[in-house]
């Protein structure tokens, strides 16, 4: 979450709140698919991922974008999105508690302590998501852009890069890891 969140912050310039909430968005709807649709567990996480990650992209095109230069204005309209998302989320499943069982089963004795074999997933894919995100900002000309735009972005613009669009597969890299990390 936290690196989804500095990407964003870094390349978009805003302090987008609704992030926050695109996990709890992605938590609610593999809990939907696997729950009441009855869906198989990939099939689930696949709709999921790809829900919340456009969920994500047209939140920013739609609500964040035109309005991006007024921060404070930016930070009430995401605070504003996440309550919305928050308040959908309410009325659809009702204020109790709904939980999955772990994706990993079982737990692993540690050093004399239990460890559930959920964490040692969750803390695998935080590894690949990082290496993954480290590779795509690194090693690849998105990953300079992503950069450029991030250090300057009048000096990205005035070299022909489009910083929207960069700004929104930003987002929509940064949606996908909420969605991932919700899914965990």
């Amino acid at each position: 979450m936290a690196v989804g969140f500095s990407l964003i912050f870094g390349v978009a310039r805003v302090i987008n709140l609704t992030y926050t909430a695109l996990y709890m968005v992605a938590a609610f709807i593999i809990y939907a698919l696997l729950q009441i649709a009855g869906l198989n567990l990939v099939l689930s996480m696949v709709i999921t991922v790809i829900v919340v990650s456009f969920l994500g992209m047209f939140s920013y095109q739609v609500f964040i974008h035109p309005i991006r230069e007024h921060a404070t204005t930016v930070l009430i309209t995401t605070v504003a999105l996440a309550m919305i998302f928050q308040e959908l989320l309410f009325m659809f499943f009702g204020g109790h508690f709904r939980g999955l069982p772990s994706l990993v089963p079982g737990y692993t004795v540690l050093l004399g302590v239990r460890v559930p074999n959920q964490y040692f997933l969750t803390f695998a894919v935080v590894l690949v998501i990082l290496g993954a995100v480290w590779l795509l900002l690194m090693k690849t000309k998105l990953g300079i852009a992503i950069r450029s735009v991030a250090l300057d972005r009048e000096v990205a613009n005035l070299v022909g890069m489009n910083t929207y669009r960069i700004a929104s597969v930003t987002m929509l890299i940064t949606s996908f890891m909420a969605a991932v990390a919700g899914i965990i």
